[in-house]
């Protein structure tokens, strides 16, 4: 009963905490968009990368 005292004021603590940080992340955009990093997976680039020739091979 005692480990009462203890626990029930730490667990509203810790709501207390979840909620901030739920709140920051909320107000500062970290949900705004959330479907850019699943599409930008699927777009990648198809243009071959240009071959750079090194100067020993160009002689």
């Amino acid at each position: 009963m005692e480990s009462l005292y203890l626990l029930i004021p730490l667990s509203l603590v810790l709501i207390g905490l979840l909620v901030w940080i739920l709140n920051w992340s909320i107000k500062s955009g970290q949900f705004d968009d959330l479907d850019g990093p699943g599409e930008a997976i699927l777009m990648d680039d198809d243009a071959p990368r240009p071959k750079e020739v090194s100067k020993h091979s160009q002689k």
